[in-house]
């Protein structure tokens, strides 16, 4: 059997039952990459073969493994040491996690069973696979939350991240977001602006948001907001090209005001333009559609 002479980009998707991964192996197929959904980890090394294959054409693969296939799951581990000795594969697991009470919610909104507790409470199972997926989560070298994604920004954030074809790819995730919500689970780095005037009080303004020309500029002609974002432009200009150079694929930067519409949304987008010109930047506001009545 010939070898390939060209690396291959294969991504394991993984995570927590519930958790997306039905949007994820989409969101492949809409790349052009081969999904297999569910491949047992036992049936992986004979898959690889047929992948080293230098008569087939395929350069990039999307493969789901979950414990739907749980009788192979002790498999697992060493098929993806075997992944690691390939020097023709670039491998990436992308791990799909989510809260318990969303991943509850889901199965209850779907009437489904959870694959552990097929006769018992959805929790049990999501704390028996919780406990199961722990290393492997480990080591996974993209992580997301999905507890407050919209399938819709489940699907942009991973073909943010691999639509580009290059081996090491670093993005830069701008989250704007309410403290009065929570602060995003999922954030490497959290800055809040709170203390900066809020639009909020200027009424012409509350029902507008921070992507409002008005709005921003009202966020951004106080001396304090613009010292804050020369230091915290510095600041990241500093630390974006150490988290590249780590091997991180994505870093997600969190932004907070007290309710996610005005201060925090215009900082983020000013962030992500800024530096949209050095890394693949991506911007979500979290809470921008919250506030009452709407």
């Amino acid at each position: 059997m010939a070898e390939k002479d060209t690396q291959t980009q294969l991504v394991i998707i993984t995570g927590m039952s519930g958790a997306g991964k039905t949007v994820a192996i989409q969101s492949f197929e809409d790349l052009g990459y081969f999904c297999v959904d569910n491949l047992p980890p036992a049936l992986l090394p004979k898959f690889l073969e047929l992948m080293k294959d230098s008569a087939n054409n395929i350069s990039n693969v999307a493969l789901v493994m979950d414990l739907r296939g749980r009788e192979f799951f002790d498999a697992l581990f060493e098929a993806l040491d075997q992944v690691g000795k390939e020097d023709w594969l670039e491998a990436h697991i992308l791990f799909l996690d989510a809260e318990d009470q969303s991943l509850v919610s889901r199965y209850k909104e779907t009437r489904r069973s959870h694959p552990l507790a097929q006769d018992g409470l959805p929790l049990e199972g999501i704390r028996q696979e919780r406990e199961l997926l722990d290393e492997l989560r480990g080591r996974a070298q993209t992580i997301i939350h999905t507890t407050t994604l919209k399938p819709r920004e489940l699907r942009d954030r991973i073909i943010g991240q691999f639509k580009e074809k290059e081996q090491h790819v670093f993005s830069v995730q701008m989250v704007s977001f309410g403290f009065k919500y929570g602060v995003p689970i999922d954030a490497d780095l959290v800055f809040d602006v709170r203390f900066l005037p809020n639009p909020h009080y200027v009424e012409q303004m509350r029902p507008l948001t921070g992507l409002n020309p008005e709005v921003a500029s009202y966020v951004f002609k106080w001396s304090d907001a613009q010292k804050f974002l020369e230091k915290l432009k510095d600041l990241l200009q500093f630390i974006l090209p150490q988290y590249r150079r780590e091997g991180k694929s994505q870093l997600v930067i969190a932004i907070g005001c007290t309710g996610g519409q005005h201060r925090s949304v215009a900082i983020a987008e000013h962030l992500a333009g800024y530096f949209s010109t050095d890394f693949t930047t991506h911007v979500t506001h979290r809470d921008i559609d919250k506030r009452k009545g709407l």
